[in-house]
């Protein structure tokens, strides 16, 4: 089974060329990166356009304005063509290497949608923001109460979906909104549904990290929302 790598981006241009480097050499049998810029006002735009330039695997969305990372994701799903479809975060917090385990159960046969986990394995973990993972349990708490579904980590970046399943919902929440929102519509759907644990470097505030305490609120409306009445 080949991979879509959805990748979206927003003012990552010290980080960009090195995820897109270690994602080719990750070991996936690997069809296109699918890089949606979200209005970049750095040089991002422009160190995605070299590489596409001598690698044709890599594909770039460029977005008019900047929408948000759920809206990125949403032209990412439409424009995939691979079997299996996979978002990436372009800030390193999550390793590329670790994707060929996140696909295993997808090409095993098993599962239509993979999870991540930061915590039920994975190896390092980067030690900080204690009430980030609070806010993070609390949700993914809710979560599994309104989908009966058991995961651990419901906001991590890491999932994987075959494409027909990815493509065939229709998702509306344009920023952070979109890890409730798509776990509450995966869920209805009544597909299987695995989690892998990967690894975490996260970032601080300082060093670049762009959820906020207002995307947790909205976080709380998603659940509720698509679980309910959506």
């Amino acid at each position: 089974m080949n991979v879509s790598v959805i990748v979206p981006v927003y003012n990552e241009e010290r980080t960009v060329a090195v995820l897109l480097k270690r994602v080719l050499a990750a070991g996936l049998n690997l069809k296109e990166i699918v890089v949606i810029d979200d209005g970049s006002t750095d040089s991002t735009r422009d160190k995605v356009s070299e590489l596409a330039a001598t690698e044709p695997r890599i594909r770039l969305l460029p977005q008019r304005q900047n929408s948000g990372k759920g809206a990125a994701l949403h032209a990412g799903f439409a424009a995939a063509t691979g079997d299996i479809v996979v978002v990436q975060d372009a800030d390193l917090e999550y390793d590329p290497a670790e994707l060929p385990r996140l696909m295993i159960p997808l090409e095993n046969g098993v599962a239509d949608a993979v999870f991540g986990s930061r915590f039920i394995g994975g190896d390092a973990h980067r030690v900080h923001l204690f009430w980030h993972m609070v806010g993070n349990q609390v949700l993914t708490l809710l979560s599994n109460m309104c989908t009966n579904l058991n995961l651990t980590d419901m906001e991590c970046c890491y999932k994987a979906f075959r494409r027909e399943v990815i493509q065939s919902i229709k998702l509306e929440e344009k920023r952070f909104g979109f890890e409730p929102e798509v776990t509450a519509k995966i869920a209805k759907k009544k597909v299987r549904v695995y989690e892998v644990g990967v690894s975490y470097f996260g970032r601080t505030y300082a060093e670049g990290k762009k959820i906020g305490w207002k995307d947790g609120f909205r976080a709380l409306y998603c659940i509720a929302i698509y679980s309910f009445f959506k």
